[in-house]
């Protein structure tokens, strides 16, 4: 699962980019707002359910990608985020908007950069596969 540090920093932000893909093979990027419960991802939004997002994920191309990043100085320059690759599916849930249909991305791989403390001969980046169920 995810690193203390990285539950941390997930806990810490509020948006997101989310990349799903439409019946025709085109894939969508969008920025998002998110909730994190430290094992799913949830993303919803104003209407969720008449977004393009919603609309691949109905249309049966439940793989998404998500990227929470940041920079956590310019000088010197510090970025540093997480991709999750996973799985979406619509739930009911109540989160900091109220009981909505939303998106729950359960993540199956992460990588994180800039986040974990330097470690001698460490490349910045953190992979974690994760464990479903």
């Amino acid at each position: 699962m995810f690193s203390e540090n990285e539950i941390a920093y997930l806990k810490s932000q509020r948006l997101a980019r989310i990349a799903t893909v439409a019946a025709d093979g085109q894939p969508d990027a969008v920025p998002v707002s998110f909730e994190f419960d430290g094992r799913y991802f949830y993303v919803s939004g104003r209407n969720p359910t008449h977004t393009r997002k919603y609309r691949n994920l109905r249309a049966g191309n439940n793989k998404v990608a998500l990227v929470v990043d940041d920079l956590e100085s310019v000088q010197p320059w510090k970025p540093r985020g997480i991709r999750i690759y996973g799985t979406a599916e619509f739930v009911e849930w109540e989160g900091r908007f109220g009981l909505k249909t939303t998106m729950r991305i359960t993540p199956h791989t992460s990588w994180s950069w800039g986040i974990e403390p330097h470690v001698e001969g460490f490349t910045g980046m953190h992979k974690v596969v994760h464990t479903i169920g």
